[in-house]
């Protein structure tokens, strides 16, 4: 009796489904982490934001106006939308070394600050040019959200930068931020997985990434095959709910049209 109650506490076979579709995941994301990025490369769709980023960085050269980067207010470094935007913030600072642009880099928060400035110091001696490096464009304005958004205004107006980037986690002041940098004429490439702060980039910037459109950009631009694996994992995932809610549709409307549980012709 005993060892039938401990096997029951063990093991609970009502979750069966959700243990079933955990080791479906899992095997996904080994497969596509472990064996698949070691064989013919992976392959993204084209994103407008991602093949703009060059030609933003380019019309700041041109123009010898600075590159205005930030990854928002409402995020900190343990956020994967942080880590996407440090990402795609080296690859950023390496074109800028190269194309001698001035990058300017407020956050709301000190570690973050730390980090990039770490990101865009080594993206500098990666491109070649460790002399361009400048530690005071990058800067801590504020950790309050309207102080943080009223610096940054303050900084777009002042230095009017040709290319803004707004990639990360932001919240009210995203919309703050875009009209500021509409209003001097910068090309503006956003991207954020806030649903609710996506409508205002839409409308207010040239290009926005949407959602995990920000993961793959981080990727793509940073050639890690990791984050690729991830996304292409997610995207494997996707297909499968989207065939067993299809599935499951055609068996209730079968099921109703009919008037008899599919099940019962299982016993034939």
């Amino acid at each position: 009796m005993d060892l039938i109650i401990l096997t029951q506490s063990l093991f609970n076979t009502d979750r069966m489904a959700t243990f079933l579709i955990s080791l479906i995941a899992i095997a996904i994301v080994l497969y596509t982490t472990y064996f698949r990025k070691n064989k013919k490369p992976f392959t993204i769709r084209k994103i407008n934001g991602l093949q703009a980023v060059e030609d933003a960085i380019g019309r700041a050269t041109e123009m010898a106006r600075p590159l205005l980067y930030t990854p928002g207010w409402g995020g900190d470094i343990q956020r994967p939308t942080t880590i996407a935007s440090m990402n795609i913030l080296s690859f950023v600072a390496e074109k800028t070394a190269q194309y001698d642009c001035d990058l300017v880099f407020p956050t709301h928060d000190p570690i973050i600050m730390s980090v990039a400035q770490e990101v865009v110091k080594e993206s500098y001696s990666r491109a070649g040019y460790p002399d361009r490096y400048k530690e005071d464009n990058i800067s801590y304005v504020s950790s309050s959200q309207f102080g943080y958004a009223a610096a940054v205004d303050g900084i777009i107006s002042r230095t009017k930068p040709a290319s803004i980037f707004l990639l990360g986690t932001f919240e009210a002041e995203s919309l703050i931020l875009a009209e500021t940098g509409t209003s001097i004429n910068a090309i503006q490439i956003a991207g954020t997985d806030s649903t609710i702060q996506l409508s205002f980039f839409i409308v207010a910037c040239d290009y926005t990434l949407i959602g995990e459109e920000l993961f793959a950009a981080s990727g793509y631009l940073s050639g890690n095959k990791s984050i690729l694996a991830s996304v292409q994992a997610q995207d494997i995932m996707k297909i499968m709910i989207a065939v067993f809610i299809v599935t499951a549709v055609i068996w209730a409307t079968v099921e109703s049209l009919s008037g008899t549980p599919l099940s019962y012709w299982w016993k034939f």
